[in-house]
């Protein structure tokens, strides 16, 4: 796998240097994945999956960290994120980011891979950018705030107080304050209650296949059920002895899965 690497792009109002790295030992013209991480994630908390699916799946990856994450440009200690940080995400910063790296999404769309807030930034992404891109594959995505996970991140704050959560986060990112805080923040700001993108999802044209385990603690499957209501072509996978996690605790059935999806429905 090669190193990760920095890119400065120009998005969300000011400079920012992104950690990315590339996956996969295909050519150039392979089918590419973008791989959109959790709200406490980074490049490096996907460990192997990435290399192991475009491997299943032969395509290139792309990993990236989003701003606040990672080695990528930290929150500054007096940012609070408002509601619409995802959107913001969707349509500001992945453009400027795959602009940045070449990416040529007229000719090559791009699949996008995303989990949990990198699910729902993936679903944002596809809703306004049409045929730049290819498809979509989302775990355990959000399209509207639940008093499960509330619960859950409210007890996501208490260990990071009270346990050793910080130190093991500061493994993958520069800055475990500015990754932790800016997620937790904005998830129990009372204005974030009613954040929803059902509506918004319902221009989704590209294939999408939406996956959730049965024991997720940060959502229920009304989450990808609601995805199939207002997107009637997409595609469910309800995985059992799964939480949020699938890429983590059902990795081999999703692999299966998408190398599945990806065969079926890429473009001539």
């Amino acid at each position: 796998m090669t190193a990760s690497a920095l890119l400065r792009v120009r998005a969300m109002d000011r400079e920012l240097d992104i950690e990315y790295r590339w996956v996969g030992e295909v050519g150039a013209d392979a089918p590419l994945l973008v791989f959109l991480h959790e709200g406490l994630g980074s490049v490096s908390m996907w460990r192997e999956f990435p290399r192991e699916l475009c491997e299943a799946a032969g395509c290139r990856g792309l990993v990236y960290s989003r701003p606040g994450y990672g080695r990528s440009t930290p929150r500054r200690p007096e940012e609070l994120w408002d509601p619409d940080f995802m959107h913001r995400q969707a349509l500001e910063l992945l453009p400027a980011l795959l602009e940045g790296l070449g990416v040529d999404v007229e000719r090559r769309p791009p699949w996008l891979f995303g989990h949990s807030d990198g699910g729902s930034i993936a679903l944002l992404h596809a809703a306004h950018a049409g045929h730049r891109v290819a498809g979509a594959i989302v775990l355990a995505p959000h399209i509207l705030v639940e008093d499960l996970s509330v619960a859950s991140i409210e007890k996501a704050r208490q260990s990071y107080l009270e346990t050793d959560l910080r130190q093991r986060l500061a493994r993958h990112h520069a800055d475990p304050d500015s990754a932790f805080w800016g997620w937790n923040r904005i998830w129990l700001d009372a204005r974030f209650r009613s954040w929803s993108i059902e509506r918004e999802i319902q221009t989704i044209a590209c294939p999408l296949l939406a996956v959730q385990g049965l024991d997720d603690a940060y959502g229920t499957l009304e989450q990808i059920r609601g995805i199939a209501r207002r997107v009637p072509h997409a595609r469910l996978l309800e995985l059992p002895d799964c939480g949020h996690s699938p890429h983590r605790d059902q990795p081999q059935a999703l692999i299966e899965a998408c190398v599945e999806f990806l065969a079926r429905n890429q473009r001539s």
